[in-house]
């Protein structure tokens, strides 16, 4: 603890974002170059190294969060670096994706605004690239077992590493034309650049990692054939089958899933295309869903040129504060948030027939209407309460040539016949079926990942890559020193 009052002298001071009319014409990242570096050792100096830190509960990984603010505040950066990467692969993707739970179980929280961890996380991150502090870590000797990874994003990539590092020979199997899963073709550029993802996997070829790009298994190799090649496999397809919206008019043109059209603006930034072929350019833009995928269809539309861009959330507007009554600290608050893109929206006032800030709370989607030619031309919703009840007398219309759906996710595609030709046991819920050691009902098959415990955040996603990986390497050796830092049973806090 560098500094006893450090959380009592230092007000906390996030990252700074460059400003909204700039940055919505790049897809550079939202943040200003270089402008963490000088604020972020008097933000960890807030870290209270508490006696019982609860910030490592609220992180799935484990990170050991007081000793690398510590070493921060010490500008101790190599250090910082080991401490963070003992528990976490891939620090860059989670200081930038990750909504922070970690900072909703600060002790510090319990009532002033918490240490940032995120940012510290991130600033060691980038530092120890910029420093040389994460070279390759290719393994001694190698096991003679081979393990086939399908699927990489977070979990496979962590679930890839550790098992190599381990000495196993692994093959990651992607079905997309480059790897990254929905870090790649899902998350925009403005939340993260590719540069960071491309730096990982040059760090996990010469490792000794391999990758097998535009293949997906079940399709074009056989799942049952890729079991024999190998000596375990690894599921971590993810969970990307969405969810649809029943609703009159569902049918028309124009209307898309979230992951139809982001995909298409990230290959457009990869230099694919010249322009997206869903492109919002001058068309009048409604998202139906209030979480991050839509948020981050909101940012891509308004670089895009949208004409205009409406979110809809089912949900009632949340206050400012914590409700301690029904979410108590340490627990992940429903609060109002506002992303770089919700800043951006409001600044340039996207959205005329919603809030401030692009989004229309309660609301519920009721039908669509088209023109003649059978494309969507406006979306009808209405006011509903806390039990989702319409509220009579509050229909109204929205103009919409593009509406995009992001409703979440029930669990892995089947389309490729993955989970059919090993004959996997299946949740109700549509998720993979698993035991308390992440195997399948099918022996040397694992599953993990969304695709096994439905859709949730990227720190679980990678947690779930690294207690995988141990649990494979003890069946494949009898014994395994490679942390597992959750079970398939554990869950975030709540009340």
């Amino acid at each position: 603890m560098a500094d006893p009052k450090g959380f009592m002298t230092t007000p906390r001071q996030d990252r700074p974002r460059r400003p909204v009319e700039q940055r919505v014409r790049d897809w550079d990242e939202v943040y200003v170059p270089g402008a963490l570096l000088p604020i972020v050792s008097r933000q960890a100096d807030r870290c209270m190294d508490c006696g019982i830190p609860f910030c490592h509960d609220a992180c799935p990984l484990g990170n050991l969060i007081p000793e690398w603010n510590d070493l921060v505040s010490r500008e101790d950066w190599r250090a910082a670096s080991d401490r963070l990467h003992a528990t976490n692969n891939f620090p860059e993707f989670t200081g930038r994706l990750c909504p922070a739970p970690c900072e909703a179980g600060c002790v510090l929280a319990i009532n002033q605004p918490a240490v940032t961890i995120k940012n510290v996380e991130v600033a060691i991150a980038d530092r120890a690239w910029a420093d040389g502090f994460t070279p390759p870590r290719p393994p001694d000797r190698l096991s003679g077992k081979t393990v086939a990874v399908i699927g990489s994003g977070p979990t496979g990539l962590a679930a890839a590493q550790q098992l190599t590092r381990a000495g196993h020979t692994v093959v990651v199997y992607e079905r997309d034309d480059r790897i990254g899963g929905l870090m790649r073709y899902g998350i925009p550029a403005f939340k993260m650049e590719k540069r960071h993802l491309e730096r990982r996997i040059e760090q996990m070829l010469a490792e000794g990692t391999r990758f097998r790009t535009s293949t997906a298994v079940g399709r074009d190799i056989g799942a049952a054939e890729l079991r024999t090649r190998h000596d375990a496999v690894v599921i971590a397809t993810g969970a990307t089958a969405w969810r649809e919206l029943p609703v009159p008019g569902r049918e028309l043109d124009g209307i898309q899933q979230a992951m139809e059209y982001l995909p298409l603006a990230n290959r457009v930034c990869e230099g694919d295309l010249e322009v997206s072929p869903m492109s919002a350019a001058g068309r009048h833009v409604v998202i139906v869903g209030g979480g991050d995928t839509g948020a981050d269809c909101l940012g891509t539309a308004v670089r895009e040129g949208a004409a205009s861009v409406t979110q809809l959330d089912i949900y009632r507007q949340p206050g400012a504060e914590r409700d301690e009554d029904t979410d108590p600290w340490p627990t992940y608050p429903k609060i109002y948030r506002m992303s770089a893109a919700h800043e951006e929206a409001r600044d340039l006032r996207t959205a005329p027939a919603a809030d401030a800030d692009a989004r229309l709370f309660a609301a519920s989607t009721l039908r669509f209407t088209g023109d003649e030619t059978g494309h969507v031309r406006s979306l009808h919703v209405v006011e509903v309460d806390e039990r989702r009840t319409p509220v009579a007398g509050t229909e109204r219309s929205i103009p919409a040539d593009l509406v995009l759906l992001a409703l979440g996710f029930s669990g892995p595609d089947r389309r490729d016949g993955l989970t059919d030709q090993l004959g996997l046991a299946m949740e109700p819920r549509g998720t993979i079926a698993r035991d308390g050691g992440f195997a399948t009902n099918v022996p040397g098959v694992f599953a993990a990942g969304d695709a096994a415990r439905g859709q949730s955040l990227i720190v679980w996603a990678i947690a779930e890559g690294r207690a995988v990986a141990a649990a494979v390497d003890h069946r494949l050796t009898g014994a395994s020193r490679l942390p597992a830092p959750i079970s398939p049973y554990d869950r975030p806090m709540t009340v």
